[in-house]
């Protein structure tokens, strides 16, 4: 089997890896440990919505995906020294390129939403954007193994 053939497998492996860890934040979505788990409901209407950038991942997959396919693909550089030289240059330029493009795979909209809870507290939940809120709408807030999402 081929040095390319290898490399072209872990960069496939490594990329159904990444979008298996790109955790979701979700409100509609839930982790298995916050299934079948008492969650804190309090009431409140949205004060104000704003559009925000939830960062992407940087699990270290993308980068070593990217350094082992950069590294094959440089040690074609050259004989002797200079597939050595290419193959390490490859693997730093390809780590890099990876965990770039780790990061803004991963990458989600999402929403900063400001509430006043009906005991008088305001709150702040940031959370992916998949559904929509307005001000002055009626809310539900859950509370609950570690996470806390808006809901209608």
């Amino acid at each position: 089997m081929s040095y390319r053939l290898i490399a072209l497998g872990f960069a496939a492996a490594a990329a159904l890896i990444l979008t298996g860890c790109a955790g979701s934040q979700s409100g509609s979505a839930y982790s298995r440990s916050q299934t079948r788990g008492e969650m804190h409901v309090r009431m409140g209407v949205v004060e104000s919505v704003r559009q925000v950038m939830i960062e992407g991942t940087q699990s270290g997959v993308g980068a070593a995906a990217g350094g082992v396919v950069g590294g094959v693909a440089g040690s074609d550089i050259g004989h002797g020294k200079g597939s050595t030289v290419g193959a390490v240059l490859g693997a730093v330029l390809g780590g890099v390129a990876g965990q770039a493009i780790e990061e803004r795979t991963t990458k989600k909209d999402g929403v900063e939403i400001t509430i006043k809870l009906d005991s008088g507290q305001i709150i702040a939940v940031t959370q992916e954007a998949d559904e929509q809120f307005r001000a002055g709408e009626r809310i539900r807030v859950l509370s609950g193994s570690g996470a806390t999402r808006v809901s209608h």
